[in-house]
Formats: C-alpha cells, sequence, structure tokens
C-alpha cells in the first residue's frame, strides 16, 4: 500500500517507495508550483498516465548522467561539427512538451496530460523548468524539457522529428550543464538511449545524497542562453 496524500501533506520519505513497481511512493496531492518543487527537491517525480490519479516516483536504483561522462557516437560528433542547426531554449517550451505528448510506435496515450503541461508551463514562467529546442530552416524539430534547481537537471521528455534532432538538443545541453558546474542530469528511468550517452544506474542513496548538495547551489535566474561554442 501506499500513502494517499491531500493537499498540504509531505511526502513520505523515498525509501517507503515500493520495489514493485520500482519506486511508487505516493498517490494524490496537486501539481501546484510549490508541490512540484518539494518533490523535486527530495528526488520525487511525478508520472501517471489520463484518468489515473496522481502517482509520486523515486526509483532505485536511478539513472543519472554526469555531465563529465557525457559520451558521444561518432556519427553526432560529425553531425554537431557542420552546425547545420540551431540550439535555443525557452523560446517554445509548451510547443516542446506538446511535441514530445504525440502518440509514439508502441505506446498507447501519453502521461503529459493537458494537466502537466500547464503544471510545467507555470514552472518554466517561474524560471525552474526550461526547454531546449532543435531548430532547422526555421522549424522546430527536435528537443527536451525539464526542471533545474540549484546545479542538478531533472530530464522529463525529449522529441525528435528528424535524425538526430533530440540527440543534439541532449548534447548541447550536457556540455553547457558542465560549463555551469551542474553535477548531475536524472534521468529517473532506466534506457539504452540515455546509456548509450553515458548515463548510468547509481544506488538511491547515493542520488539523494549528491542531490542534497546540488540543490543547495544558486539556481540561475531567467531564461536560458547557450554558449555558441559548446562543439567547435
Amino acid at each position: 500500500m501506499i500513502p494517499w496524500l491531500e493537499t498540504g501533506d509531505p511526502f513520505p520519505p523515498p525509501t517507503q517507495a515500493l520495489k514493485e513497481p520500482n519506486g511508487l511512493l505516493a498517490a494524490g496531492a496537486d501539481l501546484s508550483v510549490e508541490r512540484l518543487l518539494a518533490a523535486y527537491r527530495r528526488g520525487i517525480f511525478p508520472w501517471y498516465s489520463a484518468g489515473q490519479p496522481i502517482l509520486w516516483w523515486s526509483p532505485d536504483p536511478r539513472m543519472v548522467l554526469f555531465p563529465r561522462e557525457l559520451k558521444l557516437p561518432r556519427s553526432l560528433r560529425k553531425r554537431l561539427r557542420r552546425h547545420d542547426y540551431d540550439i535555443r531554449c525557452d523560446t517554445a517550451f509548451e510547443a516542446v512538451m506538446r511535441a514530445c505528448a504525440e502518440p509514439r510506435a508502441g505506446q498507447d496515450g501519453t502521461w503529459i496530460t493537458e494537466e502537466m503541461i500547464a503544471a510545467y508551463g507555470a514552472l518554466n514562467r517561474r524560471a525552474v523548468a526550461h526547454s531546449v529546442e532543435t531548430w532547422i530552416g526555421g522549424e522546430l524539430v527536435g528537443g527536451l524539457y525539464g526542471v533545474a534547481l540549484g546545479h542538478a537537471f531533472f530530464g522529463e521528455s525529449m522529441f525528435t522529428r528528424v535524425t538526430d534532432a533530440s540527440k543534439i538538443a541532449l548534447a548541447h545541453l550536457t556540455r553547457q550543464l558542465e560549463r555551469w558546474n551542474f553535477g548531475m542530469i536524472d534521468c529517473q528511468m532506466v534506457t539504452s538511449h540515455l546509456a548509450a550517452f553515458g548515463a548510468r544506474e547509481i544506488p538511491r542513496e547515493r542520488f539523494m545524497a549528491r542531490l542534497a548538495e546540488l540543490v543547495e547551489c544558486d539556481t540561475l535566474a531567467g531564461k536560458w542562453r547557450f554558449d555558441h561554442d559548446l562543439f567547435d
């Protein structure tokens, strides 16, 4: 059994999360800015399908990418050097979220509901959630979005409409976060795609200890702007 949260109820400790399904911690409450900030500071994130109550998760182990451990496939390194794209941040946040919510092969529905789009849009207006966008020929062709607190980034979802577009966004994000002294990108769930970039699993206890340090750093204010020489 997991606890049901009413508005104002605190989260239980992540150590109380279920082992199966891995990381399920609690249900209920809301997606207010205050609730989401409290969740991310504790290594907790919402993930649920339309028609379900809000479900809160903290899996063990945790998939993370340490920026200095970024790995780039040879083909992507060549693409990055061509500079035939533009990287923008926070210029089309809602469009990125809606693109991430589009149906994908082998998936039924999406967890990025209208409620989620509204909630993270509010975080974006507070300069806590950010989008990293790949543009080609004036069109948005790929990108990702996530939450930044202190020197920790919590990746939420990504999309691509042309080859390598989401990978380009991820590569620029990771390289820029390394320059900004971010210590960790939380990937939440295990995927082979992120593992190819150097992401790996660590015990939740280690994740939580590092997170506690990183969220105490100053959070970057305002819309993000990336350096132009990340892959010169």
